[in-house]
């Protein structure tokens, strides 16, 4: 949704990212196998797990980012606005749905799907 709002290329599932000048390969896992796309700069890049190699923290640096500050900012500070930029049109429930019917037999229920349904 993000590339069509700011019309920009999309490339999804990288586990594999290059940037050659004014674009990115991306190489992402298919079904047959991998597929490399070429994008053009800006683009935005959606990434598998497989990209990146976690990093586990030690108990040591636990502790020691316990005793760290951390900094609050505001989104005035920041120069952000955080009012909404959506309207809301309308709301409504879905329409209601009509109760199913029991068949005794596969003549009648292919009989009802053609003659009711019409999708034989």
């Amino acid at each position: 949704m993000l590339a069509a709002l700011t019309g920009f290329a999309q490339g999804t599932f990288a586990s594999r990212v290059e940037v050659a000048g004014d674009q990115v390969n991306v190489t992402r896992e298919i079904d047959g196998g991998l597929q490399t796309v070429a994008l053009k700069l800006p683009a935005i890049v959606t990434t598998d797990l497989r990209l990146n190699e976690p990093r586990y923290a030690s108990l040591p640096n636990i502790m020691k980012a316990k005793k760290k500050p951390l900094d609050v900012l505001t989104p005035d500070a920041l120069g952000v606005s955080t009012a909404s930029t959506v309207k809301i049109l309308k709301v409504e429930a879905p329409a209601a749905r009509s109760a199913g019917i029991k068949v005794k037999s596969v003549a009648e229920l292919v009989e009802k799907l053609k003659n009711e349904a019409k999708v034989i």
